[in-house]
């Protein structure tokens, strides 16, 4: 009797050991990495120590799944003996029936629900004991690894390695994307604040992947003037332009030969007396700063940084003018439009009783994405004139209806082989919601 006791002991130790092998696999997968760092970052040696577990997390599961394995095959055989010496043969399926059900329940189920629930503590309770685990069982986890790999590559299965930056950045964007949202599954997408913050933090995510052509104020619609106007003329028409910096050319547009800042100019109006036909525009202008229209926003973002400057002209391949882009069109990618009082909200853009909004032909597919939520694709183009123009393949006369992306464009005007006022009528939001759910 003392034997069967013994055993009875020993298969309840090991199916505590069980439990404890399940707890840790499902916490130290489960527990935020985002929190472990930010821990770690503080001192706490639990969460350093999880973090390490998560840096060779091959020989984590390994250890875990090994230990695991021989604790249940363990507790089964001494349970089926037992069995078998007091039962005979049926005790073999005594044994398995019982072993099945306290295994299943109290070695992996109950552990692991427990874990799930309570996965940064639990992993940082864990954290130390499972080093010392898989320290000692490290030789042996490597043999199965390294079994496991070359059973793999006979099927031409290969593990990438050093995929680690681009995994955590699509776990941080499913992150972003559940923020705010409905916890109980629905397609609702929450508070208005939420979708604001998600759109935000989409926003500093995409930065290194879009150009600074694609948020650039046109050439088109550039203010610059000619150096050689008279001082006076130059001057009236500085003040009375609402903006700060201001390129100056000399013989033709694409001759940009400074910046003049409203400050320097009001600084030599004041040295000059009030004179205003003494003030030399040119010399008082800063030199240009030339940057390519391939130049990403981040990239431009930490060169404004680097330079203290707010203002850069923008040229293409061939070096002429493409436009400029400043600081703020860069903040405004992130957080929105920053409106000041010489602003006009939008552009461009006019709501229709109907539901339709007449658009400038100008008017960037990005801004109407971020101003009306309007998901268009801007990869062929950056202007709302510029995707018809891609997606109809030709020139469309006035008049003309195109319908793309479940949008309706009627051409309102073109001057010359120019789009310059469309129609653009919206889907239906019960439409949009069900092209979100049918992609």
């Amino acid at each position: 009797m003392d034997l069967i006791w013994l055993t009875v002991l020993a298969i309840l130790a090991l199916l505590v050991l069980s439990a404890f092998f399940s707890a840790s696999e499902t916490a130290l997968t489960a527990a935020s990495r985002p929190r472990m760092h930010a821990l770690a970052k503080e001192g706490n040696r639990r969460a350093r120590l999880v973090e390490a577990l998560h840096a060779e997390k091959e020989r984590l599961i390994g250890a875990i799944l090994l230990g695991n394995n021989v604790v249940n095959i363990t507790a089964s055989s001494l349970a089926t003996g037992a069995m078998v010496g007091l039962f005979g043969e049926r005790g073999v399926v005594y044994a398995s029936v019982a072993m099945t059900a306290l295994v299943l329940i109290f070695g992996e189920v109950l552990p692991k629900t427990w874990a799930i629930h309570h996965a940064d503590r639990a992993a940082m309770a864990v954290a130390p004991p499972i080093r010392r685990v898989v320290w000692l069982l490290a030789p042996i986890t490597r043999v199965v690894q390294l079994a496991v790999n070359a059973v793999l590559s006979l099927f031409g299965v290969h593990v990438p390695k050093g995929s680690g930056v681009s995994v955590s950045v699509e776990e941080l964007r499913g992150a972003i994307e559940l923020h705010g949202r409905d916890d109980r599954g629905g397609d609702d997408d929450g508070p208005r604040e939420a979708q604001r913050e998600r759109a935000m933090l989409r926003s500093i995510l995409e930065l290194d992947d879009v150009a600074v052509s694609e948020i650039m104020i046109h050439r088109r619609r550039v203010v610059a003037f000619d150096a050689d106007q008279p001082a006076e003329q130059l001057v009236d028409a500085i003040l009375a332009s609402p903006y700060t910096r201001i390129p100056v050319w000399r013989s033709t547009p694409d001759n940009i030969i400074g910046v003049l800042h409203a400050k320097a100019l009001l600084r030599a109006l004041k040295a000059q007396a009030g004179q205003v036909g003494s003030v030399d525009i040119a010399g008082i202008a800063t030199p240009p700063w030339f940057i390519p229209e391939t130049t990403t926003l981040l990239a431009q973002l930490e060169a404004f940084r680097r330079r203290r400057e707010h203002f850069a002209i923008v040229v293409d391949e061939y070096g002429s003018l493409g436009g400029i882009v400043t600081l703020e069109d860069i903040l405004e990618e992130i957080v929105g439009n920053i409106d000041d009082e010489h602003d006009v909200v939008l552009q461009g853009v006019r709501p229709q009783p109907d539901g339709s909004y007449i658009v400038a032909g100008t008017v960037t597919l990005r801004d109407l994405a971020r101003e009306l939520d309007w998901h268009l694709p801007d990869d062929n183009a950056s202007t709302i004139a510029g995707l018809v123009l891609n997606e109809a393949r030709t020139i469309p006369d006035a008049g003309q209806v195109f319908a793309f992306h479940s949008f309706r464009f009627e051409v309102l005007r073109r001057q010359r082989n120019q789009i310059t006022t469309l129609r653009v009528t919206p889907p239906a939001p019960e439409t949009l919601t069900a092209a979100d759910g049918s992609s």
